[in-house]
């Protein structure tokens, strides 16, 4: 957290080098767009390099100088409001798709343990989930909670209510301690801020056209061994 936050804070406060200041502003001009989408990514089946890159993006946005408590706000629930879209698209998709859903996306040393959680607690181990911070794994809590039949207005109560929980608290974080984070850490990591930015940024790029063509592979896999029953009907 601290590094994304320095680096942000150091390419807008005056000009460095010119491709990192020029994407860093790129990324803080989508502001809550940027966020929205991001958010949407982080709670789908669709991998990113990071875990907790909408936590990150929140705080890089909120400790910016620029930022008020009202933008701090709209930035949470941008956040929200994406990360409930990504949660109940991978519940539907859980739902759906049922056991089987899981076993493709959930991996098998964790499959016993999230599905024995959601059966015995149901929707407050999606909750849990949403409002812990990582390594706890989101998605196949989303999955599994779809897959075993959490009832919908159930699963969005208690994923809502963690998720709001969860930005609320960072973009308050962010703005209160968030720059006094960024003076601690700036003289320390003076030179690194474009190699930092560029890193993190090839990440995100890399794991999402990742998750693409892995999402996309299964569902081919998926479509082909279903040919053959079909020709044998």
């Amino acid at each position: 957290m601290s590094l994304i936050l320095q680096t942000a804070k150091k390419a807008t406060r005056r000009p460095t080098r010119a491709g990192s200041s020029h994407l860093l502003r790129w990324l803080i001009s989508l502001g809550g767009l940027g966020l929205f989408g991001v958010a949407i990514i982080d709670s789908s089946v669709i991998p990113l390099p990071l875990p907790g890159s909408t936590d990150l993006l929140l705080l890089l946005l909120t400790a910016h100088r620029g930022t008020t408590v009202i933008t701090a706000i709209w930035l949470a629930f941008c956040a929200f409001a994406g990360s409930l879209i990504g949660g109940y698209l991978t519940w539907s998709a859980g739902r759906k798709g049922g056991e089987v859903t899981l076993e493709r996306y959930v991996p098998a040393r964790i499959l016993g343990r999230v599905k024995g959680w959601v059966e015995k607690y149901g929707a407050g181990s999606v909750a849990l989930a949403a409002i812990l911070p990582p390594p706890i794994p989101l998605t196949p809590f989303l999955l599994a909670a779809g897959a075993l039949k959490v009832t919908r207005t159930r699963f969005m109560l208690s994923y809502g209510a963690a998720r709001m929980v969860r930005y609320g608290l960072l973009a308050w974080l962010g703005i209160t301690y968030g720059r006094h984070i960024v003076r601690v850490w700036q003289h320390e990591l003076d030179g690194w801020s474009a190699t930092i930015l560029w890193i993190y940024g090839g990440l995100v790029v890399i794991g999402v056209v990742y998750g693409i063509w892995k999402y996309k592979r299964r569902r081919s896999a998926k479509d082909g061994s279903g040919a053959p029953a079909q020709e044998m009907a």
